[in-house]
């Protein structure tokens, strides 16, 4: 069965109401359907975005006013925290810490990664859960195949759906899930004053994709895994981390150079960013951000080859360092 698509803008009233759905920027049928299949495996309700960028703006002004400080997740992904110090010239404070234990007190809202990216620290979500703050977890990396995060205390989920959830790099999305109806009715609010919604095709091509979700993900963490080991018995690499979930890890060689022949001597895996796709990538973080990373960290994105194929072209590569 192929889920339909309504690319409509405006819907006819009924008897001179508007219905579910009347004009486009406040949501439609195949967005709802998206989201509905979305929050039954989250357990919530969700809520799409045209990125994860606009998920992450949308909550944070739903969340937060002048003087509230947000405590995030130090080694999260560098865009998270760039927004949201972004919001410092409106009176957001942004403090940073250490996720594997418990969050600072007196801040309003607490942002974790599980795992963070790409460091893949997993927060500390029974001490987080105990904080008095709203809790977000960005579970872009766990995806609901290995992590709901409602279920362990948090008030919402994030996801660059961009990624796993989609799929297929074809798609640019982001969702929230929320564990509270009146939070997202709120948050469902802002996203239609702003004009934020999802368009229709992207949300068609999440519904297709979420059908495959845990047959793709299980297929990435069984190579992920097996890739982890044989990094770490290789000779020019100095760590690996690998939380021993997913299809992403990350490891380190030598320095910026080292890493440079080794992304770009690949060739089974692609040099590219992002992750969560069926093709596997591999990129130097340093490039983009800076000496908050080590120099010679590589974040590597499992998809779906051959274990050995992608191993083998893993080993050629680092046989350049």
């Amino acid at each position: 069965m192929v889920d339909p698509l309504d690319r409509s803008t405006i819907w006819p009233y009924a008897d001179g109401e508007p219905g579910a759905f009347y004009y486009q920027r406040y949501g439609h049928p195949t967005g709802a359907a998206a989201e509905q299949a979305l929050g039954e495996l989250e357990g919530g309700t969700a809520l799409l975005f045209p990125s994860g960028a606009g998920a992450t703006t949308a909550l944070a002004l739903t969340l937060l006013k002048p003087g509230d400080t947000v405590a995030l997740a130090a080694g999260a992904y560098f865009g998270t925290g760039r927004l949201l110090g972004a919001l410092a010239r409106w009176g957001i404070n942004l403090l940073e810490f250490d996720q594997t234990g418990p969050p600072p007190e007196r801040v309003q809202l607490v942002w974790v990664e599980a795992p963070g990216n790409p460091f893949l620290t997993m927060p500390d979500l029974e001490a987080t859960a105990a904080h008095p703050a709203l809790v977000v977890v960005d579970s872009t990396v766990a995806t609901p195949i290995h992590l709901r995060p409602l279920e362990h205390g948090a008030d919402f989920v994030l996801h660059s759906a961009t990624k796993y959830l989609a799929g297929h790099d074809d798609v640019l999305l982001g969702a929230v899930v929320c564990r509270e109806a009146d939070a997202a009715a709120r948050l469902r609010e802002l996203r239609g004053t702003l004009g934020i919604v999802a368009a229709p095709d992207p949300c068609w091509l999440l519904l297709r994709s979420l059908k495959t979700l845990r047959i793709r993900v299980e297929r990435q963490t069984e190579t992920a895994r097996g890739l982890a080991r044989r990094l770490e018995a290789h000779p020019a690499v100095q760590v690996v981390r690998y939380p021993g979930f997913g299809g992403l890890l990350s490891f380190d060689v030598v320095d910026g150079a080292a890493a440079r022949r080794v992304e770009t001597a690949t060739q089974l895996i692609m040099n590219a960013t992002s992750l969560g796709g069926t093709h596997s990538v591999i990129e130097s973080r340093y490039r983009w951000e800076g000496d908050r990373v080590p120099a010679g960290l590589l974040r590597l994105s499992v998809g779906l080859e051959d274990a050995n194929a992608l191993w083998a072209d893993l080993e050629h590569a680092l046989d350049q360092v």
